[in-house]
């Protein structure tokens, strides 16, 4: 650090004070073709596990039914899988705790604990749009084999990239934007047959129950994981490990309440959220914890777009696990659904496809750093490259109309 100025690592521009959320995430895109090779190496990890985790949910869920049907409450499932994230984030702190230099600051005390509840309160939004998404994955079972279900989730991207626009200012091209309209094209295709006749338990046609739930299904954990990566970003100094305590525990809490609230309707069989389940379902709440403890990494680190996409991936998976398991048809307009979809995917990432000013050199804005902060976490701060440089314009454009 000289003169309040640190230097970045990788591409050797100069790194200002006190950004805001929205400058970092664009200045993340500026910088995403000059991470370092071990950002890259994590990147690819992620997508490899997300992609693992993913493919295996919808199959997950399916063995789980018995007779078309669940016998567990999925609230409880939900629940179950929020304890096991909290579990973790509490022994991976732990292991922080014991890692901590001599004479910083312990990220365990109290004071520290709750500055870091003040700071991340956002946090509570995300969580309680999660636990509702939770629900309607179960219920989305009900309508749709797991290769289905996984191709409409991946519809999910083009809402998160409308939300990162208007939310977090983020840039896109006009062949990302083709390449997002590619991948509906494949989802159309994919779905371009006919729904299971008759009627849902509510007495709706399953066509009409299909798509709202579909609706809610694709904008939820949409706005969810756009708030999530947000709420991540702006304290990009606290342990991210602190933060999932946050989030998992705010997720535990209001599937707490939804068990509370079925007590009220089914009885005091309502809260014995063991009841029902068996192997299939304990392995269904391991993956969906695992899912979870890696999505926290894509939005810190990487970003939602990148998770979005590495689901595409995990179709392939899915579709012909489905197919060797249940004996689910790969049909025609599966194939192709999925050749658009890739098609759109090396589209969007492609170098040629991304916005011409995110291949300037801008300088990097920094979030603020506490001295206990530990080095390896922020030496993901690189991503922030060019937040500066929107600040400089910006001024820039303020000052010319203050001349004219």
């Amino acid at each position: 650090m000289k003169n309040g100025v640190i230097e970045c690592s990788v591409c050797h521009s100069k790194l200002g004070l006190s950004p805001t959320a929205r400058a970092v995430s664009r200045a993340y895109d500026r910088h995403r073709s000059k991470m370092s090779s071990k950002t890259r190496a994590l990147n690819i990890l992620l997508v490899v596990g997300d992609c693992i985790l993913i493919g295996l949910q919808p199959i997950l869920v399916y063995m789980s039914k018995v007779d078309g049907k669940f016998n567990f409450s999925p609230v409880s499932v939900n629940f179950l899988t929020e304890a096991a994230k909290v579990l973790f984030a509490i022994i991976m702190l732990l292991f922080q705790a014991r890692r901590q230099k001599v004479g910083e600051k312990s990220i365990l005390s109290p004071s520290t604990i709750l500055q870091a509840a003040r700071s991340n309160y956002l946090l509570a939004v995300p969580a309680f749009l999660y636990a509702i998404n939770n629900y309607l994955k179960f219920i989305m079972q009900l309508y749709f084999n797991p290769a289905t279900v996984k191709m409409l989730s991946n519809s999910k991207v083009l809402v998160i990239a409308l939300l990162l626009k208007f939310i977090m200012r983020r840039k896109f091209s006009i062949m990302q934007w083709e390449a997002l309209a590619l991948l509906l094209i494949g989802i159309t295709v994919n779905q371009l047959r006919s729904l299971p006749e008759g009627t849902t338990g509510l007495g709706l046609p399953v066509a009409t129950g299909a798509y709202m739930c579909t609706l809610l299904f694709v904008t939820v954990p949409s706005l969810a994981s756009v708030y999530n990566e947000y709420a991540l970003k702006s304290q990009f100094e606290t342990s991210i490990y602190l933060q999932n305590l946050f989030l998992y525990g705010y997720g535990a809490f209001f599937n707490f309440v939804a068990i509370l609230i079925m007590t009220i309707f089914k009885g005091a069989d309502g809260l014995n959220i063991l009841q029902g389940h068996s192997r299939a379902t304990m392995l269904l709440v391991f993956n969906n914890a695992a899912q979870g403890i890696l999505s926290s990494f894509f939005f810190k680190y990487a970003d939602t777009i990148l998770k979005k996409y590495s689901s595409t991936v995990a179709t392939i998976f899915t579709g012909l696990a489905s197919a060797a398991l249940f004996g689910h048809t790969l049909t025609i307009n599966f194939i192709l659904g999925i050749s658009i979809v890739f098609i759109s995917m090396h589209q969007f990432f492609s170098s040629l496809s991304k916005p011409k000013d995110q291949t300037n050199n801008g300088t990097v804005e920094m979030l603020d750093i506490q001295p206990n902060h530990r080095p390896k976490e922020s030496s993901f701060i690189n991503m922030a490259a060019g937040a500066t440089e929107d600040k400089k314009m910006s001024r820039k454009q303020s000052w010319n109309e203050h001349i004219i």
